[in-house]
Parts: structure tokens; C-alpha cells; sequence
């Protein structure tokens, strides 16, 4: 099993959503994620995955839940964390290609909207519903 981590990262009342460069544009996107390395700990995971992805630092790591993930042959936890409010994004790695913070309205229009299956013309789609990230940002628009 290589377990894989999904953060939400939080800075006031927004959270960074972003578009990995696989991801065809469109407006969608979705929480952080990245695999834990052999010998980290989860949440020295969470931070160093942020860190390389946005270039933001993180802290108060707090676990949310798991789900079985196929690819490959993994499990995804899910974090939440808080970002560094005054820190630019930073895409350094090569692996996201565009990413925003999101108000708790932004994201439940998206939630109505459907999922980046949805035909609709919108500035933000979602995961769909089989994904853990979903589920966290439904929890989080409550």
C-alpha cells in the first residue's frame, strides 16, 4: 500500500484549490495532494508537499479521514492545515499549473454545480463524489 496524502489547506475564511498540470483547464480544480515518502511521518508529508507544490508553509496539520484510493494500490488520508496568510503561491515543481484561494460561497456554487464532468461554463468545478476531496470540501462549506 503507498499512502497518499489530500490537505486542505486554510488561510481566514479561504482555502487553496489548484489545477495539477495532468488536469485539463477548465476551471478544475481540487485539494493539494502528494504521495509520503518511505520513513515520513503524515504530517511531515502534508508540510513538505505544500511547501514544494505552492510554496507555502503550513501548521496545524489535523487529520479529517481515509478513503481506498486505486492508483496505485493506495490510501488517501485526508489533512486539513492552516497556510501562511502572507506568503505568495509559488509553483516551483512542475506539477500544479494554477491554483487560488476560495471563499466558503465560491465553493458551494462549484458543490451545485456538479463535478468536472459538468458541462457548465463556471470559474471553479470539483471533484466528483467517489473522491475524498469532495467530501472534505462539502464538510468544509457547513
Amino acid at each position: 500500500v503507498s499512502p497518499a496524502m489530500m490537505v486542505l489547506v486554510k488561510r481566514g475564511p479561504a482555502i487553496l484549490l489548484a489545477r495539477n498540470v495532468a488536469v485539463p483547464a477548465g476551471g478544475r480544480m481540487s485539494a493539494l495532494a502528494g504521495f509520503v515518502e518511505a520513513g515520513e511521518s503524515l504530517e511531515t508529508c502534508v508540510v513538505r508537499e505544500i511547501k514544494e507544490e505552492v510554496g507555502i508553509d503550513v501548521h496545524s496539520v489535523r487529520y479529517l479521514g481515509s478513503q481506498p484510493w486505486p492508483f496505485p494500490r493506495s490510501v488517501m488520508l485526508g489533512f486539513a492545515a492552516i497556510g501562511d496568510p502572507a506568503a505568495p503561491l509559488l509553483f516551483a515543481d512542475g506539477e500544479i499549473a494554477e491554483g487560488t484561494w476560495f471563499t466558503k460561497d465560491e465553493v458551494r456554487a462549484a458543490l451545485e454545480l456538479g463535478d468536472w464532468g459538468s458541462e457548465a461554463d463556471a470559474p471553479l468545478l470539483l471533484p466528483g463524489s467517489i473522491s475524498i476531496a469532495r467530501g472534505m470540501l462539502e464538510s468544509w462549506v457547513k
